[in-house]
C-alpha cells in the first residue's frame, strides 16, 4: 500500500506540474468560449442586417397586387415599372436589389436579382422579400391575431408522456451527456499519457531497478489510478466553462428561475447521472487498461504511438451509429454496441442521455466494461512483467504465452529478449 500510494503521488504530481498539461486543458474552455463568443456576435450582426442597422435599398414589381407600397416603402423599397432596367442597374452594381413578385406568390416563385454578398448574404435578401409581402398581407386583414398568425412564427409548447409521467424532453440529456463529452476529451488528451506510462521505464533503463523495490501489479495500477485522477481533476476544471456555455447558449436564467434548452428545462436525475458517472469512469479505466497492455509491447513511444490511431478508431464507432442508438436502441447493432467492450462505454453513455438505457442493460454495461478493465490491466501487468526488459524490440506474444501456458513463466529479473 505504501509503495502503491507513492506511485500515484508520483504521477499525480508529474502531470500536474507539467505546463503542457495545463495549457491542453485550458484550450479547450478557451476554444468554447471563443467560438461562442463569435457565433454570439455573428448572429447579432446578421439579425441588425450586418450594416449599422441601415435598411437595403430595392426596387420591386408586383404583378400579384399583394404588396403595400407603404409597407415596401417603410423597408427601403421603391415601384418600378421597367423591371428589365433595374435588373440591368443591379447586374452593373449601381443597385443591390430587384424583387419581381409573380402574380401568384403561393405557387410561383418570387425571383431576386441581387448584388453578391458571399455565401450567406442572400438569405437576407429573401427574408426581405418574404417580409415585405408578408407583412402587406397581415395588413389587408383586419383581425389583429390573424395578422399575427400570418407574420409567425407560431410558439408550440409539447408534452410528451411515458408509462403515465411525462417525459422531461431534451433538458435531462444535458448533464449525463456531458460525461459523453469528458470520456472523449480525457481519453483524447491523455491518451499518448497512457501508452507511455510503460513505455517510458523502458526507455530510460531503469526497468531493472523498479522491478527490485515495487511489484508490477502495485506500478502498474498505480499509474493507471493516478491517471483517473488526472482525469477527475481535467473534467473539474473543464465543467464549469461548458456550463457556463450552456447557460449562455440556452438564453441564461433569472434568478430562481431553471435554466432551459429550446424551452426544456434542465432536469437533474441521480440515476442516470450515477450510471453516467460510472460508465465514463469503468470506460476510461478499460481505455487506460488497453493502452498500457499497448505499451508493454512496444519498445519506444514512437512505435507505440502509432497503435492510438486504432484505438481512436473503435472510440468513434458508435458515433457513426448514433442514429441506430437513439432510433432503434433495442435493437440487435444497438445491443451488440452496448455491450461488446471496447464500445460499450459510448454506445451506453449515448442511449443513457437520451433515457434509452434500461436498469438491466446499464448493469450489463457496466458489468461488461468492468470484467475488460480488469483484463486489459492484468493483461497489461502480464506483459510489463515479461516483456520490461525488452528495449529494443516488440515483445513476440507468440513465444510469451507459449512460455505461460507450459507453466514457466519468465521470471522479471532473468528474461532474455528474443534475437533476430
Amino acid at each position: 500500500m505504501h509503495n502503491f500510494t507513492k506511485v500515484i503521488a508520483f504521477e499525480v504530481r508529474r502531470t500536474l506540474t507539467r505546463p503542457a498539461f495545463w495549457v491542453a486543458t485550458l484550450a479547450v474552455p478557451l476554444f468554447i468560449g471563443v467560438l461562442s463568443g463569435l457565433m454570439t456576435l455573428s448572429t447579432s450582426q446578421v439579425a441588425s442586417g450586418s450594416g449599422g442597422g441601415t435598411a437595403t435599398r430595392f426596387t420591386y414589381t408586383d404583378a400579384s397586387g399583394l404588396v403595400s407600397p407603404s409597407i415596401a416603402a417603410e423597408l427601403g423599397g421603391s415601384p418600378t415599372s421597367d423591371a428589365a432596367a433595374a435588373r440591368a442597374d443591379v447586374v452593373a452594381g449601381r443597385a443591390d436589389l430587384h424583387i419581381d413578385y409573380p402574380r401568384d406568390p403561393a405557387s410561383e416563385p418570387v425571383a431576386l436579382t441581387a448584388r453578391d454578398r458571399g455565401l450567406t448574404g442572400g438569405d437576407g435578401d429573401a427574408a426581405l422579400a418574404r417580409r415585405v409581402l408578408q407583412s402587406s398581407a397581415a395588413s389587408a386583414v383586419g383581425d389583429p391575431r390573424l395578422a399575427d398568425v400570418l407574420r409567425g412564427p407560431i410558439v408550440t409548447e409539447v408534452r410528451s408522456y411515458a408509462d403515465g409521467r411525462e417525459a422531461p424532453g431534451i433538458g435531462s440529456a444535458i448533464l449525463p451527456g456531458l460525461f459523453a463529452v469528458f470520456f472523449y476529451l480525457a481519453i483524447m488528451m491523455l491518451g499518448s499519457q497512457m501508452l507511455n506510462i510503460t513505455v517510458e521505464e523502458k526507455e530510460n533503463r531503469v526497468t531493472e531497478m523498479i522491478l527490485t523495490t515495487i511489484r508490477p501489479l502495485t506500478l502498474i495500477v498505480g499509474k493507471i489510478a493516478a491517471l483517473l485522477v488526472v482525469g477527475l481533476v481535467q473534467a473539474a476544471v473543464l465543467t464549469v466553462p461548458i456550463v457556463v456555455a450552456l447557460a449562455v447558449l440556452s438564453g441564461g436564467a433569472s434568478a430562481g428561475s431553471v435554466p432551459t434548452l429550446n424551452g426544456s428545462p434542465l432536469v437533474v436525475d441521480p440515476a442516470r447521472i450515477g450510471v453516467a458517472f460510472a460508465l465514463a469512469i469503468l470506460g476510461f479505466a478499460m481505455f487506460t487498461g488497453l493502452l498500457v497492455a499497448i505499451g508493454s509491447i512496444m519498445p519506444n513511444a514512437k512505435e507505440a504511438s502509432g497503435a492510438f490511431g486504432l484505438v481512436i478508431v473503435v472510440l468513434f464507432l458508435p458515433l457513426y451509429a448514433f442514429g441506430v442508438l437513439v432510433s432503434d436502441p433495442h435493437g440487435p447493432a444497438s445491443q451488440a454496441l452496448t455491450f461488446f467492450p471496447l464500445t460499450a462505454p459510448v454506445a451506453a453513455l449515448v442511449r443513457n442521455a437520451g433515457g434509452l438505457l434500461g436498469p438491466a442493460e446499464a448493469a450489463g454495461a457496466i458489468a461488461s466494461i468492468s470484467v475488460a478493465a480488469v483484463v486489459f490491466m492484468m493483461l497489461g501487468v502480464h506483459l510489463f512483467r515479461t516483456g520490461s526488459l525488452s528495449y529494443d524490440q516488440r515483445l513476440r506474444l507468440r513465444g510469451l504465452f507459449r512460455r505461460s501456458r507450459r507453466g514457466r513463466p519468465v521470471p522479471a529479473g532473468s528474461y532474455t529478449p528474443p534475437t533476430g
